[in-house]
């Protein structure tokens, strides 16, 4: 056996299920995320709860939404140079320590309560920036973290803490919001409260990443302006392998999204209530979480293209099923593969995003990444709601999923390359598009 194969058997060798966690900056890395996540989700319920106590508005609480996400359009490709000329973990700390600054903010709203809206959008609108820069820096942060061979493990577990977070985040948020306030909070109402716990785990996270001991890294030294924050898009488009597993993922959960949709199917179709619609929420992210546990036992480690291709089908698939069920536990099942589906999904496609991608050019790549989710997400809420207010929600949901399986052939056919990826290694990917490249056309 050749050195180099000799290696990557003893490498694989010693992937275990934990394996990620042998490093002490990816345990603290971790950590924190949890930590942070949990304290964001709760506070999505207290602004939530206070923008609709101020204007009794479904329209209000839509540009809660907006104002978190149009950043992300507008500073999203410069935050990806800047993660690229900066050191990574200085953009997490300083964005993080403002982020602490608007839930301060935010806790004074509700302290001090003026019936006024606008301050509130302004603090989400700064949150939002904050997310624009730290989001590609802490996607191209976490391979220096780990072992290269450890790195589809660290994915899966940074998707089991992520899941883990966003389920418990929202009850930590509404239990928190309804307790008896005695002593010294009895002049706080519930919103503060949850401010102050989202504020503390902001604090453990800063506290927790300054322990890291990763040294300060600038990857590039390119000067700043159009030309270099556009080099991330060139490099997606000429690099097929990853142009088809982020446009796969864009259009699929643009067509296929039916969480929006919920509340109808839950009330109209299935005939529940709030408890209903409550399981119906939790069951993607159930789903999701299982299939995270079992992938860090069991991890991808072959024909990982035509397994992202299979399980987006199984997405597309699962949800045509859920919008056609009249029976609430056939449509809970359907969810659940949704989830676990998206989620062996989402785990190859990060593995990908960093793994072909030179590290100089990762925030960048990254950062086209978050603005292509960020847009199936929220673009894929108003597809739904547009086309249920057309068709109906069944329809609307069921031609959705036949969209996903339609973009999944697609997908097979025009990124061979994505339907030949092999392994989750630099080698294996980088192999497989360069094999496209070479039979393609010279321009």
């Amino acid at each position: 056996m050749a050195d180099g194969q000799t290696g990557v058997a003893e490498a694989a060798a010693e992937i275990g299920a934990g394996s990620a966690f042998l490093s002490r900056d990816f345990r603290l890395y971790q950590t924190a995320r949890l930590l942070v996540i949990l304290g964001a989700e709760a506070q999505a319920v207290a602004v939530a709860w206070q923008v609709y106590q101020i204007t009794h508005s479904a329209l209000a609480l839509g540009l809660t939404g907006l104002m978190l996400f149009a950043p992300i359009i507008l500073f999203m490709l410069a935050a990806g140079h800047v993660a690229d000329r900066y050191d990574r973990r200085s953009i997490i700390l300083v964005c993080y320590a403002a982020q602490a600054c608007c839930t301060l903010a935010l806790m004074r709203f509700a302290l001090h309560p003026n019936g006024h809206i606008w301050p509130i959008y302004a603090v989400l609108f700064a949150m939002g920036i904050g997310r624009a820069f730290s989001s590609p820096a802490s996607s191209a942060f976490l391979p220096s973290l780990i072992p290269r061979h450890h790195f589809v493990n660290a994915v899966t577990w940074g998707a089991i803490v992520f899941q883990i977070a966003n389920i418990a985040g929202p009850s930590v948020g509404g239990l928190l919001f309804t307790l008896p306030l005695t002593g010294f909070l009895k002049p706080w109402n519930g919103a503060a409260v949850v401010y102050a716990f989202s504020l503390i785990t902001l604090m453990a996270f800063l506290v927790l990443v300054g322990m890291m001991r990763t040294r300060p890294v600038r990857v590039v030294d390119n000067p700043f302006n159009l030309e270099t924050m556009l080099v991330g898009f060139r490099y997606v488009l000429r690099a097929k392998l990853l142009l088809g597993s982020i446009s796969l993922d864009l259009f699929a959960v643009l067509l296929g999204g039916a969480t929006a949709l919920l509340p109808i199917f839950a009330t109209d179709i299935l005939h529940g209530g709030p408890r209903s619609l409550g399981l119906l929420r939790a069951m993607p992210a159930l789903g999701a979480l299982v299939v995270s546990l079992v992938m860090t036992f069991r991890p991808v480690k072959r024909d990982a293209g035509k397994r992202m291709l299979i399980c987006v089908g199984i997405y597309g698939a699962a949800t045509v099923i859920f919008g056609l069920s009249h029976i609430m536990w056939v449509s809970l099942l359907a969810l659940v593969f949704v989830g676990a589906s998206d989620m062996v999904s989402v785990v190859i496609r990060a593995s990908i995003l960093q793994l072909a991608t030179p590290p100089e050019m990762r925030g960048r790549v990254s950062a086209v990444n978050g603005l292509f989710i960020g847009a199936s997400n929220e673009l894929g809420g108003f597809e739904s709601g547009a086309t249920a207010a057309w068709w109906g929600a069944v329809r609307a949901v069921v031609v959705g999923g036949i969209g996903s399986l339609v973009v999944t052939g697609l997908a097979s056919t025009l990124f061979p390359s994505l339907r030949q990826a092999d392994a989750l290694t630099p080698e294996s990917l980088m192999q497989a598009n360069l094999q496209q490249s070479a039979a393609e056309p010279p321009d």
